[in-house]
This record gives C-alpha cells, sequence and structure tokens, in this order.
C-alpha cells in the first residue's frame, strides 16, 4: 500500500470558484477517489491562498477587514467545491498559525545557510494611496511601441517586456494618479545557486510532463534569476522575521505553497498523523501537486529548491493541465461562458461536468474545451444512454420474475471475465491520469453489455411461455457488468455510484470488488439513477451567468467613468483625430505562431487590397493559431507599419480588454471584407 499526500494549486481568496477552477479539483479529485480504490491511503489537502496586495484592497473595498474578507471567500469555496463532490481530507487557508510558523522556519533556515541576500530595489509608489504598485496595479504606454494602456510588465501588442518604472506616462489603476519612483530594500532567494540541483530534479522520469520538462530546460539555458521573495507594507500577510525592518511582508508566492504543508499539519494535528513522515527529506512516501500549466515556474523551480535548501522532501510529481475553453473560445462574460461553479449548480447535477471534463482529460497540457453541445449528447448518450440504460431494462425482470433475485449462475462466463479483465487497463489509465482513455475503456465495455442485451432481447423472450427463467439469466449478466461499471466510474461519478450501490445491495465498490460476482443475490427496487440534460437548463445557465454580470458590469463602468473624470484631460483625443483612423474588415487567410516570441501570433490578412497583409499581434496567451484562422476581424490599416525583430507589421487587429483579458473583435463572415467601418 503507498502511501500519498497530494495537493491542488490553492484558489486565490478574492472571488468565486468558475468552470475554468474546477478543471483541476475535479481532475485531482477523480485521481484521489481512484487511488483510494486501488487500495492505497490518499490524503487529499488543499487552501485558500489568503494573502496578498489585492486581498487588502478588496476588504477596503467592501469595508471589512481581510480576516472577514477571506473567511467570506473560503466558506463560498468550501461551498462550490462540495457542490462539485471535491473531497478534500482538509481544506484550510494560508492565514493559519501552522503556515505562518513553517513559513518563517523555512525563511529562517534560508537566510541561516546563505540564500538570502538584500538589495534596493526602485518601484513605482502610488503617493494617494501609499503603498508600492504591483505590475498589474499600473499602466502606461510601452516604452518600445508606444501603444496606451499597457499592463507594468509586458505589452500585449507587440510582446515586448519591460519593468514598470520604464513605462511611459505610467498612471495607477487604482487611484488614476501618476506614480513616483521610490527605492526600498527587497529580499531575495538566490534561485541560481540551486541550478544544479534543480536541472537532475526536473530532468526525473515521471516527474514532469514532457513538454514542460522541455520548458524549463530553456529557462535553464536562459539562466536562472534571484527571486523577490518580499512586498513593503501596507500588506496583507506574514511579516518576515529577524530583519531590521518592521514593514516587510513575505510576498504572497513565498508562503501560498508553504500552505500545502500547513495544511497538512493541520490535518495531522487533528488525526493524529505523522507529519515528518510525509516531509522527511528521506521520506519514502509520494507527494503529487496537481496545477494549471501558466505556475509551473513557482512549483517546479522555486519550490522544489525552497524544500531543497531546507532539508525537506521535495514532489514526487508535478502534474500541470491546460486551460478550458467554451464552446471553442476563451470563456466569456458577454456570451454568458463565464459560469461560476454556483450558477451552474442551480441548472445542472455536477456528474455531468465531472464525466464530460473525464472525457476529455489526458496527462497533457492541453488545453479542453467545454462545447456544450457536445456536453449534452455525450452524457445523455453515455451515461444515461449506454450505463444507467442497462439497469433500467433489466432490473423490472428480476424483480418480476424472481422477486428480485438474481441467477445463481453465469451463464456468459466470458463475458463478465472480459469485462473484469478490462479493469486492468482502465486502473492503469486512472493510475496515469489518463482519464479520457480510461473514459473511453469504460464505454467500449458498456456497448457490450447493450449489444449483449439487443441480441437476447429479455423483453421479448418475457412474452414467451417457461423463457422466464432465461430472461433473469440474461438480466442477470447485464447487471453484473453494470456493477462492473459502476466500480470503473465511481471516481467520476460518486453520487451515482452510491445510489448504484443501494440498488445492487453491494457494500463495496473498490477495484479488486469486481472480481465478486453476483449470484443468488437479492437487488433492491431501481430507482432512476440520471436524468437526461435538457437543453433549456444549459440555455437558462447561461443566461443566468449573463445576468449575474449585469450589477458588476454596472458597477464597474460607473466606476471607470468616474477615475476618467479625474484624468488630465490631454489623455482625451478629439473626433478630428478619431477619424483619421482607418479600419477595415479583413478575413485571417493564415495564423502562426511566432518562434522565439512566446505572446506574438502572426497573421496574414486578406483586407480587400490587391495582396495580403503581415500583422503582428501579442496574443499568443488569449488565442491559439487554429482559433483564429477563417475568422473574420477588424484591421486599423493606416498605422505607419512597424519593423519588428520578426519582420514587419502593416496594421492592428482590433481586440477588446477586460480584467487582464484581451478578446479579439470577431465580425460574421457575410461582412464583405475590405469594408470599410464608420
Amino acid at each position: 500500500m503507498r502511501k500519498i499526500l497530494v495537493t491542488s494549486a490553492l484558489p486565490y481568496a478574492n472571488g468565486p470558484i468558475h468552470l475554468g477552477h474546477l478543471v483541476e479539483y475535479i481532475q485531482t479529485d477523480i485521481w484521489v477517489r481512484a487511488m483510494k480504490a486501488l487500495g492505497h491511503d490518499v490524503k487529499y489537502v488543499c487552501a485558500d491562498d489568503a494573502h496578498g496586495t489585492a486581498i487588502m484592497l478588496k476588504a477596503k473595498d467592501n469595508n471589512v477587514t481581510p480576516e472577514e474578507q477571506i473567511a467570506a471567500v473560503k466558506a463560498s469555496h468550501e461551498k462550490d467545491f462540495a457542490s462539485f463532490l471535491i473531497n478534500f481530507d482538509n481544506y484550510y487557508s494560508t492565514h493559519s498559525p501552522e503556515n505562518e510558523q513553517l513559513s518563517q522556519e523555512i525563511y529562517n533556515k534560508l537566510n541561516q545557510r546563505g540564500y538570502i541576500f538584500t538589495k534596493n530595489v526602485a518601484q513605482l509608489f502610488d503617493t494617494e494611496k501609499g503603498l508600492f504598485l504591483a505590475d498589474r496595479f499600473v499602466k502606461g504606454e510601452c516604452p518600445k511601441c508606444t501603444a496606451k494602456d499597457q499592463y507594468g510588465d509586458n505589452c500585449e501588442v507587440c510582446s515586448g517586456t519591460y519593468n514598470a518604472t520604464e513605462l511611459k506616462n505610467p498612471y495607477s489603476t487604482l487611484s488614476n494618479a501618476t506614480p513616483i519612483v521610490k527605492e526600498s530594500k527587497h529580499y531575495f532567494f538566490d534561485l541560481p545557486q540551486f541550478g544544479e540541483f534543480l536541472q537532475d530534479f526536473t530532468k526525473k522520469p515521471g516527474r514532469l510532463q514532457t513538454s514542460i520538462a522541455n520548458k524549463l530546460n530553456e529557462w535553464f539555458e536562459s539562466g536562472l534569476k534571484p527571486w523577490d521573495i518580499s512586498r513593503d507594507a501596507p500588506y496583507f500577510g506574514f511579516k518576515i522575521p529577524n530583519t531590521d525592518e518592521s514593514d516587510k511582508y513575505f510576498y504572497v508566492w513565498l508562503d501560498a505553497p508553504v500552505g500545502y504543508m500547513a495544511s497538512f499539519k493541520n490535518l495531522c494535528q487533528r488525526e493524529g498523523l505523522d507529519f515528518n513522515e510525509y516531509f522527511n527529506k528521506d521520506s519514502t512516501t509520494e507527494l503529487y501537486h496537481f496545477i494549471g500549466k501558466d505556475i509551473v515556474y513557482f512549483h517546479a523551480l522555486f519550490w522544489p529548491a525552497m524544500l531543497h535548501g531546507t532539508d525537506y522532501r521535495t514532489p514526487s510529481v508535478i502534474n500541470a493541465h491546460g486551460f478550458l475553453t467554451v464552446n471553442g473560445e476563451k470563456m466569456s462574460k458577454s456570451r454568458g461562458t463565464f459560469i461560476k461553479a454556483e450558477t451552474y449548480i442551480n441548472h445542472l447535477n455536477p456528474e455531468y461536468l465531472r464525466y464530460y471534463f473525464a472525457s476529455k482529460l489526458s496527462n497533457t497540457v492541453e488545453d479542453i474545451n467545454l462545447d456544450l453541445d457536445d456536453f449534452m449528447q455525450k452524457v445523455n448518450s453515455d451515461l444515461v444512454g449506454k450505463v444507467v440504460n442497462i439497469a433500467s431494462r433489466c432490473a423490472g425482470f428480476i424483480h418480476k420474475n424472481n422477486g428480485g433475485k438474481l441467477a445463481g449462475e453465469l451463464i456468459e462466463k466470458q463475458l463478465i471475465a472480459e469485462i473484469i479483465n478490462a479493469g486492468d487497463e482502465i486502473a492503469e489509465a486512472y493510475e496515469n491520469r489518463e482519464f479520457s482513455r480510461a473514459m473511453r475503456l469504460i464505454m467500449t465495455c458498456a456497448d457490450k453489455a447493450n449489444a449483449y442485451i439487443d441480441d437476447k432481447k429479455p423483453w421479448a423472450l418475457n412474452k414467451i411461455s417457461g423463457k422466464q427463467n432465461e430472461v433473469v439469466d440474461v438480466c442477470t449478466v447485464a447487471l453484473n457488468i453494470f456493477r462492473q461499471l459502476v466500480v470503473y466510474l465511481a471516481p467520476v461519478l460518486p453520487e451515482l455510484a452510491q445510489k448504484a450501490q443501494v440498488f445492487l445491495n453491494i457494500d463495496d465498490l473498490t477495484f479488486d470488488s469486481r472480481h465478486n460476482v453476483l449470484t443468488d443475490h437479492t437487488i433492491n427496487a431501481f430507482s432512476p439513477l440520471m436524468s437526461r440534460v435538457e437543453q433549456d437548463k444549459i440555455n437558462s445557465m447561461v443566461n443566468d451567468s449573463k445576468d449575474s454580470l449585469a450589477d458588476k458590469t454596472n458597477k464597474k463602468d460607473k466606476t471607470t467613468q468616474q477615475a476618467n473624470s479625474t484624468k488630465n484631460t490631454s489623455e482625451f483625443i478629439s473626433i478630428d483625430d478619431f477619424a483619421k483612423v482607418t479600419m477595415k474588415v479583413a478575413k485571417v487567410l493564415a495564423c502562426n505562431t511566432v518562434e522565439g516570441a512566446d505572446k506574438l501570433l502572426q497573421f496574414t490578412l486578406d483586407v480587400g487590397e490587391d495582396k495580403p497583409r503581415n500583422v503582428f499581434s501579442g496574443i499568443a496567451k488569449f488565442y491559439k493559431p487554429t482559433d483564429l484562422t477563417g475568422k473574420t476581424v477588424i484591421c486599423v490599416t493606416n498605422l505607419a507599419p512597424r519593423k519588428m525583430k520578426f519582420g514587419v507589421s502593416e496594421g492592428m487587429i482590433l481586440s477588446a480588454e477586460q480584467d487582464g483579458q484581451l478578446t479579439v473583435v470577431l465580425l460574421p463572415d457575410s461582412m464583405p471584407v475590405g469594408a470599410v467601418l464608420a
């Protein structure tokens, strides 16, 4: 029996859970349930990530203390997770005494061993708010291409990277004031000292997915950089101990991963477990982290280096997953596909989504798509039409013909053996986090059961005098296969499995239990196990996702108008200036990634001229080339050509920005290419 500690990335304590978040927690929960069903001792812990400037500001906006803010959000998160049947052994908070003690202990050891140093850092400071501005709280003109309203770390137009202090005409997104440059002493973790260790750590077979290991190798080649682990007051978090300053706090990303340890330590104290057995550097237990691909740097470099530098064990496996798209596009508030967990639950069964995600998830970091039409068809076909249908077609004959008792022997031992033996491959697929493969194997078994029922036709057989016992024999075979399917699907569909357990009158749904066939066994009356997905429910969910944002949008618009009114009028342009901009309808003939520029996409656009235009756009983190190829977009065609490292850009594709997300403005395909928009 293996002892395994499993974690999911900590959700930030400043907003509700949505379907994009749930990809990870559902993936982790399925794996944990599968490993427990295979007989292993598995503990699953998580916590709210409760520190940082954003939470401090959110609490102030809500007129509550940060502690009150994070407590309310934590309760909301726990409710959302429970509604999707996510079964944590402990769900905690990074704002805890255990986390403070462990974070300070790790920092002190790193400091004593020469892995911490200080240096002065120049930052933008908001004099009205009285705080240093993180990159996401400052905007200005890109120092490289002069694009307006770019964040303090990179430009979405030219994909240039820079320091916030390099922005032209910067302004605080918190107050709209012009920030000043101010220096303060910062504390750094000397990550380059761990370069050799980290290269060995990341190359161990099975620890990371191949694509992630390759990406990390690029970072090694470009050189590791020291990591700034401090933030200045005001800040909501833990103070850095043993310093001469009283206004220095741990950056949220230092104490957040330590929150895994803290949550487990809290569980140990509650259940009498041995914390050191799991985190001693010589531990024989296993540690699995499930994370999104966007936070690999923290989990595969900073975190193992911190652990190694303080004589704690390092992760056994770091499993990264991709992002979620809905109907082939980024989740959209305007289209109603930015769906909160609570909104989904108000309309649909959580097990629908658990199964659909399982049918899409593999052990790669590819993005997955929630196609709402496919979602309805797959759930109705696979779960209702194939799996539940087996029980509903056969249970009545057992009760009518044999008082609810299954036959004394199986007349199709070979078929039953095939289904039982398939469990080995299904278990392997679960173990390797190849859930989509596991679902395909399970549905193949379901197809065999339904083919058997269709061949034997118990409903027709039952009309023939003297054939009732034969009907019981056939239905006994079918219900045994149904039992195996329930065993295989239980990690994905725990609620359905529990209902089926009552119907079948059995106690055990572990993987080993599939070998125990049901003969001379009394079952209970059948009750519907799952209903079909209805289109009107999906429509209502989408509509409610739009409506739930109305108040927020109105509030945001009002705030923006007030903020804009305080800006210097020199930031506005006249109608005459705007009239100079020429925007044309353009067809995307081709869209490609740009080698050496992670944030750029290269477009070949038909704008109704003699030859296509070449345009670069810094939207690669929001779209894949296939998302936009063939689409109809808006191109600003009278911009001066801009020479870039990768070629000349001959225009700009129009997009809209909200909360740091860029969405390309798409037009109907019927729009005439080259038409000028007025």
